[in-house]
């Protein structure tokens, strides 16, 4: 099923003037696969959508295909504030071997819930491949509501939905509601625990960038209901969980990146390198040999 199980939301490697860095997202990908990533989110919010022209965001998610060459399912970043630059977009790459596209909440034109219906509705029926939802309020300041999501749950082509509220309330209701075909993902890594615990059925991941197969074990707990091990494993990660969002995603992961070798110093502004003081966490975390296996897979 497209999305389930840990998902890495993929940064997008630069080389230190800004550009597109293909050697990297080789090895980015390559790494993953060896970790046990099972999908991939590719030009999503982490990946720097949002400074990519038309041509890079196509080119990224073409590369990203071309790289993996069926070995880990690709998911296509392609949402935007426009329903018709949406499906542009997706349509462009739709011809990929992709397995669906993940697709964010309309932002900074603050749609109704009513607009977010007609909006996501509009894409799934232009279509061919399935979509997930992205609700992410903290960055798109509009809340799409469980019954928004329900209601989109009954679309053919809407597999899912990543929720990034960190509201776990929200979620007994959803699974009531849109069944266990619908899945329910994680966007929120300090809470993406208790989510998996509570029924939720994988999640779309930053840490994981840093801690591939770490997020692959806590999704394999958490989802079997394990629960004390699950817990037990969380309480470790979640000192980067947090130091990974002391700034704008993705400044920090792209640091912690680059501290670990694996890319290049590039990122495009608005977006700046992160600040000192918020490198002292993430160091601190990293020297105390919390990634010697991660790295070992390279």
């Amino acid at each position: 099923m497209i999305g389930n199980g840990s998902t890495v939301a993929l940064v997008t490697p630069m080389t230190n003037a800004g550009g597109l860095d293909w050697s990297a997202l080789t090895n980015l990908i390559d790494f993953h696969i060896a970790s046990g990533t099972q999908n991939i989110v590719i030009a999503g919010t982490t990946g720097e959508s949002s400074t990519l022209s038309t041509d890079e965001h196509i080119m990224v998610i073409e590369k990203a295909c071309e790289i993996a060459a069926g070995r880990i399912p690709i998911i296509a970043g392609t949402g935007s504030n426009s329903t018709s630059q949406t499906i542009d977009l997706s349509a462009a790459v739709g011809g990929l071997p992709i397995a669906g596209y993940l697709v964010v909440v309309p932002y900074y034109n603050k749609p109704t819930q009513y607009g977010l219906e007609a909006h996501f509705t509009a894409i799934a029926d232009a279509l061919d491949k399935p979509i997930i939802l992205y609700n992410v309020p903290g960055r798109t300041v509009v809340d799409m509501s469980n019954e928004t999501i329900i209601k989109l749950s009954k679309h053919q082509n809407i597999a899912g939905v990543k929720e990034a509220s960190g509201d776990l309330t929200r979620l007994a209701e959803l699974r009531q509601m849109t069944g266990n075909n619908f899945l329910l993902l994680s966007g929120d890594d300090g809470t993406s625990c208790e989510f998996m615990l509570r029924g939720g059925d994988g999640c779309i991941s930053v840490t994981a960038n840093v801690l591939p197969s770490q997020m692959r074990r806590l999704c394999d707990l958490a989802i079997s209901g394990n629960r004390e091990e699950a817990t037990s494993l969380d309480q470790e990660i979640q000192p980067l969980h947090q130091s990974l969002f002391f700034e704008s995603n993705p400044i920090p992961v792209k640091y912690a990146l680059h501290t670990m070798g694996l890319i290049a110093s590039g990122i495009r502004l608005p977006l700046t390198w992160l600040t000192e003081s918020n490198q002292k966490p993430i160091n601190n975390y990293l020297n105390r040999g919390n990634i010697d296996n991660e790295i070992n897979i390279l």
